[in-house]
């Protein structure tokens, strides 16, 4: 999108990066800059920064960073127009739309309003005499009248383009059907509803619109549950089912579910603060959308296999972050004579509301759960299984950081495994140190590689030569810091530049300074990509002192026309380079020269 220079430049300035970040994040000053926990990844300690004076974030932690459009596109998922139009919109500003960005607006709008049309068709039918199967399942599921249209559910008819001809007749075309994947063409080209004889679940995201839909069928047939495909309008990992509704509930948690159903039984039960992944495991797109709404999450997946194994991938993934974790573990039913696992639904049908409750009330922190599932794979009265179980669960409890919960903890697995706490916590201990020995010999090999402490994260931007692009570096960060330290006249072409990364950047800043413009790293977002974005954050974050500036002004300057001299001769002799090939050759010769 090629909007006009002055009006990104009025977006920028008529939205302060504090004011915009406070918004997702809890910040607090300390110095110069302000730090709270990063929206981007799980994490206990505040590494994400953000400086009011250069209208910049960066995550210590996760690398990310960029201006107040990037990180309006990063949290709310958005293009670069999209994001623009965002921060216009808050700003009261009117955006200057070029035709074929009105284009493309308007064909996202026409998906969302195709999903809303389908849903609101859906519905009606469910009202309908062709809706009366689906009504006969919806009683046959005990769910409400009221809650079936809280959620907006609707009914498939048993028939091949009946919503094909609704939406075809209210001007929609075949392709946006396609697009939004309610129509799928078959082999021989033919056209047909995606969608027949199922109750319908939209999915509604948090700004309320429909952006899929789920749905269960009604007979035998398979598969039982189909959801709809990625769509430009719809992304799987980034939405969970019901958190239209449960954002809005009073309960101090949020319980996540696996099944759209699940949600539909709890949120008619009570428990309106029930969320789902749809079928897909727990990512950290979702665990950024959850943690705008509350700290507390409730893992209540399934009691079966699959059910354990995706509980423990989502405490894995929310290890170490801002939320308290809980697992709420459904037990078994007896059914004809035989133990079967049940989902949410299934116990609040067969046992009610109060004991989901009590359930709830009782419910483990994650590290009760996984040393319950340690202790599931061990015949504690045998003593071989003892030792065993004792060398699991103590490299389980190393990886806790909080010494006072480690020893909590430490003494429950003894009082499991039937040893003293005196000789758990010496195995405990053993398992931490190895831990630390082993972070510090990582830490030992990455500092002894000199070159790639220097380069940049993203493979792609690796630098060729690291002595040019330092000092590159510092060129970039004194022109953001005081572009008067520089002559009327470039001092540099950016074909001088090692890294075309930073020549490129440092020809847009030129361009700005010629054109009279301010300077600064976020009136970029739109020329550069993410990733691109997160590593020039990264290198404006560095120390540069402004007490010696021209000195060193000159210093980079000479070091980069000098290596640039060499490249053009034919050297390529990199110090730094040459001395990360020289400690490869000695680690693969097991630490000894050979001559």
């Amino acid at each position: 999108m090629a909007f006009p220079q002055s009006f990104l430049d009025e977006v920028i300035a008529r939205n302060d990066i504090v004011d915009v970040v406070s918004g997702y994040v809890q910040l607090t000053r300390k110095g110069a800059n302000l730090f709270g926990l990063c929206p981007f990844h799980s994490e206990k300690t505040g590494s994400f920064s953000v400086s009011p004076e250069k209208q910049i974030y960066h995550c210590f932690g996760c690398k990310k960073g960029g201006g107040v459009i990037n990180f309006i596109m990063e949290e709310e998922n958005l293009s670069f127009p999209d994001a623009v139009r965002f921060l216009a919109k808050r700003a009261g500003m009117e955006v200057p739309e070029e035709d074929g960005d009105r284009d493309a607006a308007r064909r996202r709008q026409r998906l969302l309003d195709l999903n809303r049309d389908a849903a609101r068709f859906y519905y009606q039918l469910l009202q309908q005499p062709e809706g009366e199967a689906v009504r006969a399942y919806l009683d046959k599921r005990r769910i409400s009248r009221p809650t079936a249209v809280r959620f907006g559910m609707g009914a498939a008819p048993d028939s091949w383009d009946t919503l094909l001809t609704a939406m075809t007749k209210k001007g929609y075309t075949k392709s946006e059907l396609i697009a939004v994947g309610l129509a799928v063409q078959g082999k021989n080209g033919r056209l047909y509803d995606k969608f027949r004889n199922r109750l319908m679940l939209p999915v509604v995201d948090t700004r309320g619109d429909v952006v899929a839909f789920g749905s269960r069928v009604l007979d035998k047939s398979e598969p039982k549950y189909m959801n709809s495909p990625e769509t430009p309008v719809y992304s799987k990992r980034r939405v969970l089912y019901g958190l239209n509704l449960a954002k809005k509930s009073k309960r101090p948690n949020i319980i996540l579910c696996e099944g759209n159903l699940d949600i539909v039984t709890l949120h008619q039960a009570g428990f309106d603060n029930a969320v789902a992944s749809m079928g897909t495991a727990l990512t950290t797109e979702q665990i950024r959308l959850l943690s705008r709404f509350t700290k507390e999450l409730v893992l209540c997946y399934d009691n079966d296999n699959a059910g354990k194994m995706a509980t423990e991938r989502a405490l894995q993934l929310l290890n170490d972050s801002e939320f308290t974790v809980r697992v709420l573990q459904l037990p078994r039913r007896l059914v004809d004579g035989e133990y079967v696992k049940q989902d949410a639904d299934d116990f609040i049908k067969f046992q009610g509301a109060d004991a989901f409750e009590r359930l709830l009330t009782g419910s483990e922190n994650g590290v009760e759960f996984r040393m319950a599932q340690v202790a599931g794979k061990y015949d504690l009265s045998d003593d071989q299984s003892r030792v065993a179980y004792c060398e699991e669960v103590s490299s389980l409890l190393a990886t806790l950081s909080n010494p006072v919960e480690r020893e909590i903890y430490t003494t429950r697995a003894a009082e499991a495994a039937k040893i003293t706490p005196e000789a758990m916590k010496l195995e405990v201990q053993r398992a931490f140190k190895r831990r630390v020995s082993q972070e510090k010999r990582t830490e030992l090999r990455r500092s002894l590689n000199p070159a790639a402490q220097l380069q940049p994260r993203e493979r792609s931007l690796r630098y060729d030569n690291v002595r040019s692009a330092r000092a590159e570096e510092g060129v970039l960060r004194l022109l953001l810091l005081d572009d008067t330290l520089f002559p009327p006249e470039a001092p540099l072409t950016p074909e001088q530049f090692s890294s075309p990364l930073l020549g490129r950047v440092y020809s847009l800043l030129w361009q700005r300074r010629l054109a009279g413009l301010p300077l600064s790293l976020s009136v970029l977002a739109g020329e550069l990509s993410p990733e691109e974005m997160n590593h020039m954050t990264g290198v404006c974050q560095q120390p540069e002192t402004l007490s010696n500036s021209r000195q060193a002004l000159e210093d980079y300057i000479s070091i980069i026309r000098t290596e640039a001299e060499k490249r053009a001769g034919g050297s390529e002799g990199d110090p730094l380079l040459a001395a990360t090939e020289k400690y490869r050759k000695t680690k693969g010769t097991g630490g000894k020269h050979h001559d």
